[in-house]
């Protein structure tokens, strides 16, 4: 059919339809705003799915593998103490005359220190020479009478030889003959009590000596506890007057170190500590000995460890407290890593990235990922050995170590492939800031 002939049919069949006909359908509005909408959403979607996969990305935070010096201490709490200090007391009861010292003063060995009431000590050794005297009068009594018996004796025998034992009796010759024994026994009993008396008159003596109470050493005066007029009572243990420390200016510091932290100390190793007086200020000493006896307070095991301290400047005062670190072990020019990186392991999923899904997909067990990294478990786990995780390319790879000692911040760590300068990984962040 020709056009002249269909645009006539066309225009009547408008025409009959008028203007309710529906246009056709790439004519129609709704179609393209359906359209536009839809291409919107998509874009939308693309972006919002670009967006959530860079937050899902894994950030890790890494530090260098690095060479360095790491040092194992101890630490422990202590009391200074003079390196030798002498209780001072009285072995005798009485009254204290005279106090010569007080504290802070300097005494030398042989001074007197304190004078007790001698009157009656001096009265004794009185009594004690005038026995010794009286004893030694018997001597010469029992001397006098051994020469008359002996020449007693000498004369019946004499007789008896002349007489061809006629006279004197016999009775009379053995009674001379124990005489003079007797004579000679009762001279020996005089030596002897001369003897006993001349130890009470040393005992006395000793006695009045010390009542005059000396000092023993050279030192300083500590503490004194006594007064003139007070009244001494001896019993089975002297009592303590003065205490002196021998020397001041090198003293000893006794720490209580922990049963766990024994094993790492030992004597020669160098320390340091502060006090409360000086708490800026650290003092160096060193250890000369380490208790094999324990102390238990409260169920908690100690050694008593004894560090010399030098004190020249006279600084530090017996009775301190003190807070002490032993350095136990030192490890010169080693690689270290933090101890957070000894901790540190990647997410569980094979890309590095938190796993993501249902609330069923996560209750239901998952099959291994291929290329996930595997970790060390206390099966396969040697001793001595830990993990750590360095970033290659942008991905984390493990690498066995073998650790050292640890400072509380950084370990020490040996191990094939390691390297300075390496990126330890210390911790993992999502693109947008999340753990």
């Amino acid at each position: 059919m020709s056009d002249s002939t269909s645009s006539p049919v066309n225009a009547r069949v408008d025409d009959l339809l008028g203007a309710d006909r529906p246009p056709r359908w790439w004519r129609r509005s709704t179609v393209w705003v359906g359209a536009a909408v839809l291409l919107a959403a998509g874009g939308g979607w693309w972006l919002w799915s670009g967006s959530q996969a860079q937050k899902a990305t894994p950030v890790f935070v890494t530090e260098p593998l690095r060479r360095g010096d790491v040092t194992l201490t101890v630490s422990a709490n202590g009391t200074l103490q003079p390196t030798r200090s002498v209780n001072i007391g009285s072995e005798l009861s009485g009254t204290v005359r005279k106090v010569f010292v007080d504290v802070n003063d300097r005494v030398k060995a042989g001074q007197v220190l304190v004078e007790l009431d001698s009157a009656k000590l001096t009265d004794q050794v009185t009594q004690s020479r005038a026995a010794l005297a009286s004893a030694q009068a018997a001597v010469s009594q029992a001397i006098a009478a051994r020469k008359e018996a002996e020449a007693t004796l000498a004369r019946y025998e004499e007789v008896a030889r002349l007489s061809g034992g006629k006279v004197p009796s016999a009775t009379e010759l053995d009674s001379a003959r124990a005489s003079a024994d007797k004579a000679v026994a009762n001279e020996r009993a005089s030596e002897a009590a001369v003897t006993q008396a001349r130890a009470a008159l040393s005992t006395a003596e000793t006695n009045l000596a010390k009542a005059s109470i000396r000092s023993p050493i050279n030192g300083v005066v500590l503490t004194r506890s006594v007064d003139p007029g007070n009244a001494v009572a001896a019993s089975l243990q002297a009592v303590t007057l003065f205490s002196v420390a021998e020397d001041l200016t090198q003293l000893k510091l006794d720490v209580a170190v922990d049963e766990a932290d024994v094993g790492a100390v030992g004597v020669g190793q160098k320390a340091s500590f502060t006090v409360s007086a000086f708490p800026t200020r650290r003092y160096p000493a060193t250890i000369e000995r380490v208790a094999f006896g324990s102390t238990k307070t409260e169920n908690v095991v100690t050694y008593t460890t004894t560090l010399s301290v030098d004190n020249s400047d006279m600084s530090l005062r017996p009775g301190m407290t003190a807070s002490a670190t032993i350095v136990a072990t030192e490890r010169k020019d080693v690689l270290l890593v933090p101890n957070t990186a000894l901790r540190f392991t990647p997410a569980a999923n094979g890309n590095g990235a938190q796993a993501q899904g249902s609330v069923l997909s996560k209750l239901m067990p998952r099959p291994p990922t291929a290329g996930a990294p595997k970790r060390a478990t206390a099966n396969n786990r040697v001793p001595g050995q830990r993990q750590i995780w360095v970033l290659q390319n942008g991905q984390p790879v493990q690498m066995a170590v073998k650790t050292g000692i640890t400072d509380g911040r950084n370990t020490e760590v040996s191990g094939e492939g390691l390297a300075e300068g390496m990126e330890v990984i210390i911790d993992q962040k999502n693109a947008g800031g999340g753990r």
